[in-house]
């Protein structure tokens, strides 16, 4: 039994509900949002992806982001800033977001998904053990807790954006 099939499992089960929150959405729904101190579907997926984005690569690989090294920044309209993950946005900042077409939202979202899925599988225990820097942290973190905040912070966002696919257009959001 892999490592991390667990982990990966967990990660399955929330991407297939997030596809399936997108699935017969339109564009005008995704970018909405219920007040103004709230998110969108799309800005969601965004920052779950982009979160995903630079777990599997500069800190768990030590390579660059798919956000930058392939231009996905450039599709979103946005500056490749590899610290710029919505972290800490303003409600005006997330206001004056403007989400790229849902073609290139999701195509982000499925490089993303796809590289984590080659990165974990061959994972071992050993691999797990490793112990990576983890910024504005005092020490370092094994990769398995890495992985851990990882789940929690992809299967909170997929849920939010399946509330919001429920709350805007009801039922839907799991096949």
């Amino acid at each position: 039994m892999p490592a991390t099939e667990t982990t990966l499992s967990a990660l399955e089960r929330n991407w297939e509900m997030v596809e399936s929150a997108f699935e017969e959405v339109d564009e005008a729904t995704m970018s909405s949002r219920p007040n103004d101190e709230s998110n969108s579907m799309s800005w969601l997926l965004w920052h779950m992806t982009i979160v995903v984005d630079r777990y599997i690569h500069p800190r768990f690989q030590g390579t660059p982001t798919l956000w930058i090294a392939d231009g996905w920044n450039e599709k979103f309209g946005m500056a490749p800033d590899p610290d710029d993950f919505g972290m800490g946005w303003s409600a005006d900042k997330v206001s004056d977001w403007q989400p790229p077409s849902k073609e290139v939202l999701l195509g982000y979202f499925q490089a993303a998904t796809s590289a984590t899925r080659k990165y974990l599988q061959p994972l071992t225990a050993v691999d797990l053990d490793r112990q990576i820097p983890f910024p504005n942290q005092p020490a370092t973190r094994s990769v398995a807790d890495a992985l851990g905040i990882l789940v929690w912070d992809n299967i909170v966002h997929g849920g939010q954006i399946a509330y919001l696919r429920g709350y805007y257009r009801g039922m839907g959001w799991h096949r």
